[in-house]
């Protein structure tokens, strides 16, 4: 079982800037894949980013170029630094888990942090 917390949402303006961060417990964390997702009010959860084991990165279209994952695997934590926030970009923001690596199943999901962009 593997449990995530995420954490570092919050209220910011258009063009600033947020880190989110996702505790993950488990003690083969560095073979993880984990990725963001988010939902927007309406609408349905999106893919954000993806890291692999061997920290190969994906990113949405919409996000490319604004937002970086990263992980520190003695922390057992992975990082989305997002930059130039547009107010579309205001979601609640959810950590997953796929313990085979591969970023394909995400088995394990956080409870979410809220990220709201205001204009």
């Amino acid at each position: 079982q593997v449990q995530l917390v995420e954490s570092g949402g919050g209220l910011v303006q258009a063009g600033g800037s947020l880190r989110l961060d996702c505790a993950a417990s488990g003690r083969t964390f560095s073979s993880y894949a984990m990725g963001w997702f988010r939902q927007a009010p309406g609408k349905d959860r999106e893919f954000v980013a993806r890291i692999r084991w061997s920290s190969n990165t994906n990113y949405a279209d919409s996000v490319k170029g604004r937002f970086t994952i990263s992980r520190d695997n003695a922390k057992n934590t992975v990082y989305l630094q997002m930059n130039s926030l547009k107010p579309e970009d205001t979601a609640v923001y959810y950590c997953a888990a796929d313990p085979n690596g591969r970023g394909l199943d995400f088995d394990y999901w956080g409870q979410g942090t809220q990220v709201t962009v205001s204009s």
